[in-house]
């Protein structure tokens, strides 16, 4: 049964016809289906809600499925379908924190065992587990999802004691987090793979100092961290403990739990402010990407959410931060090591993907985070040329052959660009 509703079908048309007064046809004629792409070929339901695959892999990554779906939230104070579809994915991700924090992508059921499950050494084989990977970004993504359904929808069904589990296990797993070395078990190792795939120091990652902040092994790209107080999700995660603490004491009545969430932030926010910031000889204080609070600092960003370009899409700052403007024109240059600038495009890659890859997710985070329409229009030049003909997005292409590209069917990035193409087609 398909999942599309009337409604939907409407506001793709409504989007399109803005689209075509604005004289951006060729971005009408891709709309559709990448706005589409995740509610046509990813999602699957059972008893235990919606499972949402990431596209070319069959496996449930807690932060790209919130990504793939917030583009919809929109529809959700009408639609009780795509409510109903909204708030199944958070029961499936509240399931999953609950069954192991430390994971951040899930089989659909415990039969699957995947290729990792043989290799990885960590301390608990959960057959439900895709990868165990600890990234602090995977815990923020079901709350931030949650949160904004309850905000877009008006409704607050979805916020019941499985959710509320989940939120108890992600507090639990921070709290401990901050002080990894004294107080963590976890500990990842994979052989004969790339340095990135597993983690240094027999497994518990490169030392690091109590910041307040909580340690984080991997990326959002899913590589292992250089440094383990990985900024833009420390800042991510200020965000949604002060999401659980509104809904503490606005859905739940529960001073208690507020309470803890908000010292918890408080603890991250000085660790931010104290090691966070850096000086950049070019640009003068801007964010760095990764700390250990030993006085190490990497100057960095990564194409994959969170990021530092994606900070104020996160909520955790305006865009005419000074600080964020400057980390901004930082990650825009070549100062950046990860900035590629080519014959069909200029924008962001990533360490994940090879040299001079540019990530459609990473255009269209620029987009969703600039203040000018002569960028915004830029960038959805770049859409309408980068897509190797295909009308829809890669993760990464070649900056000067977008004929060479990674991944044909990737949801996140699909979903992304809509999101994108709505804010620009609102302007």
């Amino acid at each position: 049964m398909s999942l599309i509703t009337e409604k939907m079908n409407e506001y793709v048309a409504s989007v399109q016809d803005k689209l075509r007064k604005m004289g951006r046809p060729v971005i009408a004629e891709m709309f559709p289906a990448t706005y589409l792409n995740t509610i046509e070929t990813t999602v699957t339901n059972d008893e235990n809600g919606a499972f949402v695959i990431t596209g070319d892999i069959p496996a449930m990554w807690l932060r790209d499925s919130s990504a793939q779906v917030r583009h919809y939230l929109p529809l959700t104070k009408e639609d009780p379908d795509i409510r109903a579809f909204v708030a199944s994915l958070v029961k499936r991700q509240s399931l999953c924190v609950v069954n192991d924090p430390y994971a951040n992508a899930f089989n659909r059921t415990g039969d699957h065992i995947t290729q990792w499950q043989f290799h990885d050494d960590t301390e608990f084989r959960n057959p439900m587990a895709w990868e165990r990977k600890y990234e602090v970004d995977s815990l923020c993504y079901p709350v931030n999802l949650a949160y904004h359904l309850w905000k877009a929808s008006e409704t607050t069904d979805h916020l019941d004691s499985t959710f509320k589990a989940a939120c108890r296990t992600i507090l639990d797993t921070f709290e401990r987090e901050q002080r990894h070395e004294e107080n963590s078990r976890y500990y990842f190792r994979r052989t004969n793979c790339p340095p990135t795939d597993t983690l240094s120091h027999d497994g518990k990652g490169s030392p690091v100092g109590y910041t307040g902040m909580t340690w984080s092994g991997f990326r959002p790209s899913d590589d292992s961290c250089t440094y383990h107080y990985l900024i833009p999700s420390e800042m991510f995660a200020s965000v949604i403990l002060g999401y659980m603490a509104e809904i503490a004491r606005d859905v739940w009545t529960d001073e208690g739990f507020a309470y803890r969430a908000e010292k918890l932030r408080s603890e991250i926010n000085a660790g931010i402010a104290e090691f966070a910031v850096t000086e950049d000889p070019e640009f003068g204080k801007i964010y760095a990407y990764e700390t250990d609070g030993l006085g190490h600092y990497l100057t960095m960003d990564d194409a994959n959410v969170p990021s530092l370009l994606s900070l104020p899409y996160l909520g955790w700052c305006s865009p005419d931060d000074p600080i964020y403007q400057n980390t901004r024109k930082f990650i825009l240059s070549k100062r950046n090591p990860y900035y590629f600038e080519g014959k069909a495009a200029k924008g962001v890659g990533s360490p994940h993907t090879p040299k001079d890859y540019i990530w459609h997710v990473s255009l269209a985070m620029q987009g969703l985070t600039s203040t000018d329409d002569a960028e915004i229009d830029y960038l959805l030049d770049l859409f309408e040329t980068t897509t190797a003909g295909r009308g829809l997005m890669h993760e990464g292409f070649h900056k000067d052959d977008p004929e060479l590209f990674t991944r044909a069917w990737f949801a996140w990035a699909n979903s992304i660009f809509a999101e994108f193409v709505i804010h620009a087609a609102s302007r």
